[in-house]
Order: structure tokens, then C-alpha cells, then sequence
């Protein structure tokens, strides 16, 4: 793995984090096209850039956060079944699921049609209240312990979910930004307490490169999506992960 290789998947996990589309399982599968190999090095680097892009909602919703002592309280109990359930299954997650490309092209073909499918339903529904109580945050959390699967994507998980809960749109996505925060802050920091210690100098030097360009990117993408909300569902979405699936099983064949 080069510098150039680690630009190109921080572009990709800068745009793809939070869109229902999964970054995992575009790195995963970008890593695959640019003939990675599935060391354990590139694992924690496709886990560890997912925090560079997390930085970017700091950034924009720190003051907002520092405002509000009960959103944070719900966001680390959102946080609670992914942080007991990923320390629980790191090593099963990490080993057998990562890099794996036939989990992720199922999760996105299963994944579009679920998208649409809901998108369909959801149109006939209510729209959702603004509030977000403390037992529809820990259902959240357990929604978004489904993306330890490569390819489900957390924030499709997560927005899936409270829709279902009755959350409206804006605020459940809005939600799910600052969600990933201690829930990828948790991985990264899991994932280099045990690994760190391998990492080469120019791996280092890799990784860093891949989280600065990841941040950066993110900043921009996060915008993108709040805008794309307001006037537009998940089906292109769901679309797009089902020609993905399918380009990529060709492509692979």
C-alpha cells in the first residue's frame, strides 16, 4: 500500500461515511480493485480513516453539542449495544468479516432493496417527531450494531431505524452524525490499542495521509447530504447499492 492508494480510499471514505451505503464496504471493496492485499495493516487503516471523516462532525455540530448535555447523554447510550456487542466480537469482526467481499456484496444488494422498499412505505407514514427519547436512542444503537456486518452501513442502519421509531428525517440523520463519533472513536482507538505497535514508520506516515484527506472530504459530504434530505428520499441510494452489488460481481466473475 502507497501514499496514492491511501488518498484514494480517504476520498472514498470521506464521501461514502455518511451516506446509507456503507464506507466500509466501499473501502473494502476499492481495496480489492486496487489489489490490496488484506493484511492486517489495511484492515485498521480502513477501520482508523473512518475516524478522520467523524472529526468533520465535530467540527460543525461542536458548539451545538456543548449546548446541549442531554443529546450527549443520549448519544452515549445509542452508543452502549455497539460498544458491548464490536468489544465483544473484535475478533470475529476484524478476522472473518473485514476484507471479505462476498458479505459486503450481499449487505449492499440486500441492503438497496430494503432501502427502497422503505422508502416506498415511509411515503405513505406520517412525518416523525423532532424528539428523541432515551429508549428510542438505545433502539437506535441497536440498529446501528447491525453495521458491524461490512456492506450494511451505519448510518442506513441508524436512520432506517428511527424513521421506523417515528423520528423525522433531518433529526435522525443528524442523529446518526454525532452517533458515530464515540462509536468510531471506540474502534479506532480499540483497533490501535491492540495494533499500533506493528505499524511501520511509512505505514504510520500512510495512515495519517488516509485520515487528514478522509477529514477533509467529509466536510464536504456531510453538507452535501443535509441539503440532498430536505427535498429528496433513499431510493437513489438503494439503487445505486444494488448496481454496485451487481457491477462488482461481475466485475470479480
Amino acid at each position: 500500500m502507497n501514499f496514492l492508494d491511501s488518498i484514494i480510499l480517504g476520498i472514498i471514505e470521506g464521501i461514502t461515511e455518511f451516506l446509507p451505503v456503507s464506507s466500509t464496504g466501499h473501502l473494502i471493496l476499492a481495496s480489492a480493485v486496487l489489489k490490496l492485499s488484506q493484511s492486517d495493516f489495511l484492515k485498521s487503516f480502513e477501520i482508523s480513516i473512518q475516524l478522520g471523516a467523524i472529526l468533520s462532525v465535530i467540527v460543525l455540530y461542536a458548539r451545538s453539542l456543548l449546548k446541549n448535555i442531554e443529546l450527549i447523554k443520549k448519544t452515549i447510550v445509542a452508543f452502549l449495544p455497539t460498544g458491548i456487542l464490536g468489544l465483544a466480537f473484535y475478533k470475529i469482526i476484524k478476522h472473518y468479516l473485514l476484507g471479505n467481499q462476498n458479505v459486503v456484496i450481499a449487505s449492499l444488494f440486500i441492503g438497496g432493496i430494503l432501502l427502497i422498499l422503505f422508502e416506498l412505505w415511509q411515503s405513505k407514514q406520517a412525518e416523525g417527531s423532532e424528539e428523541i427519547s432515551y429508549r428510542q436512542a438505545l433502539l437506535i444503537g441497536l440498529c446501528q450494531s447491525v453495521s458491524m456486518i461490512p456492506g450494511v452501513s451505519r448510518s442506513a442502519a441508524t436512520i432506517i431505524g428511527g424513521m421506523l421509531l417515528g423520528i423525522e428525517r433531518k433529526k435522525i440523520v443528524e442523529f446518526s452524525f454525532l452517533l458515530a463519533i464515540p462509536t468510531m472513536g471506540a474502534a479506532t482507538g480499540l483497533d490501535l490499542l491492540k495494533n499500533a505497535h506493528t505499524f511501520t514508520m511509512d505505514q504510520i506516515q500512510i495512515l495519517v495521509t488516509g485520515f487528514i484527506v478522509s477529514f477533509v472530504v467529509a466536510l464536504l459530504a456531510v453538507k452535501f447530504f443535509l441539503r440532498y434530505i430536505q427535498h429528496h428520499t433513499f431510493i437513489a441510494f438503494g439503487i445505486y447499492r444494488i448496481l454496485l452489488a451487481i457491477g462488482v460481481l461481475l466485475y470479480f466473475r
